[in-house]
């Protein structure tokens, strides 16, 4: 048996990681619990897949256990309403951030060719949006989500 380990707080002299991204997760603020957890999920998968250098390392434990990688900054995740989260899409796609999307209807559908179907018949500005996630520089992001606030 290995003897368990606590991280230590790092010291006051270390200075924190700042990215020069922001990852950010905006749900609907009227979605069930399960639905929060589906959605984010979902979206989070978007990103992690939308540049080769997002995730870091396999983890590993002392054992030699592997694990997988995972994103190598934080996900800030906030919530909003129905026109925030339909004026924070236009405002991504305008600045060219380009926005990973959930509709209402996809907790309809049971796979990824039926997902893209339903997006797919329904014009932007219609869209049923649940939740959008968006990587990309702070500033920008922070302009895109305003409005939006912490997830509870």
């Amino acid at each position: 048996m290995h003897e368990k380990t606590i991280a230590a707080k790092p010291s006051r002299d270390e200075v924190p990681v700042r990215f020069d991204t922001k990852v950010a997760v905006v749900l609907r603020d009227d979605l069930l619990p399960w639905q929060e957890l589906n959605v984010t999920a979902f979206l989070m998968s978007g990103i992690a897949t939308s540049a080769p250098d997002l995730t870091g390392d396999p983890y590993r434990d002392l054992d030699g256990n592997a694990y997988l990688s995972m994103l190598r900054q934080p996900v800030l995740v906030l919530c909003g309403g129905a026109e925030m989260l339909a004026t924070a899409r236009a405002k991504a796609l305008g600045r060219g951030i380009t926005p990973a999307v959930y509709t209402r209807e996809l907790f309809a559908t049971g796979h990824d060719e039926a997902n893209r179907a339903a997006v797919a018949e329904v014009p932007a500005g219609e869209l049923d949006l649940v939740g959008i996630a968006l990587r990309g520089p702070r500033n920008v992001i922070d302009r895109i989500i305003k409005g939006a606030r912490m997830h509870d």
